[in-house]
């Protein structure tokens, strides 16, 4: 299984997905669509995983190159490719299969509780019924037509969403490291105003640990893409 992760920011942190790709033996290529002139052919991966960025889907203007990236992945849906997004990358796959983005009411920072719906979806068995993950995010995403809504959390209705037997869109992040959290931390921290969603640094800091369920549910999900053979 040819794995494709597009990359939006330079400290982001792979390695969650990496580590397992190269534990299943699955070859991986890393690319990052602000620096890249072109994309590469649909026929060069089976499942195509879309990264957080600190942008917004909707501002094209500031960053053309998302214009680009759109285009691709909704190629890409349109090709029958698994395709898993994340935060950024679930907005940017709402809006391509035809929902909308827009600002949320609250921003979500930090480790929230997320409950899942009652609808049962291949790609998200085994998640818990309520779990915490990292959340970094002051937009959310309106379910393109057809997606069924897998998961919530207080702050945000849609938390994840599946479209058909092979497509998957997560608003949060199993995949986030301490160390990429830092940075966030460090680099971003005129984010961490006071509001009813956003923890304080010291609050995140005392909740690391539950980067390691994280990964052990995101890995669980990768190994679902490829037990329902959409691959």
């Amino acid at each position: 299984m040819r794995i494709l992760m597009l990359k939006h920011f330079s400290f982001d942190d792979e390695s969650a997905i990496a580590g397992w790709a190269e534990r299943k033996g699955h070859p991986y290529t890393l690319i990052e669509p602000p620096e890249q002139g072109t994309l590469p052919d649909l026929d060069s991966f089976d499942l195509l995983i879309i990264l957080g960025g600190p942008m917004s889907v909707y501002e094209e203007s500031r960053y053309p190159w998302l214009v680009r990236e759109k285009r691709f992945i909704r190629s890409a849906a349109g090709a029958g490719k698994a395709v898993l997004g994340i935060c950024l990358g679930g907005q940017l796959l709402a809006e391509t299969l035809g929902g909308s983005v827009y600002r949320n009411v609250h921003k979500e920072i930090g480790f929230h509780p997320i409950g899942r719906t009652a609808i049962k979806h291949p790609l998200f068995e085994g998640m818990p019924e309520r779990f915490h993950s990292y959340q970094w995010h002051g937009d959310a995403f309106e379910l393109p037509p057809g997606a069924e809504r897998l998961a919530y959390s207080d702050a945000c209705p849609n938390q994840a969403f599946a479209y058909g037997p092979n497509i998957l869109g997560l608003q949060f992040h199993l995949e986030t490291t301490p160390a990429c959290i830092e940075e966030m931390l460090h680099r971003w921290s005129d984010e961490l105003k006071e509001a009813p969603y956003i923890q304080d640094a010291g609050r995140i800091r005392e909740q690391l640990a539950r980067t390691r369920d994280s990964h052990a549910m995101l890995h669980g999900i990768l190994d679902n893409f490829e037990k329902v053979g959409a691959l």
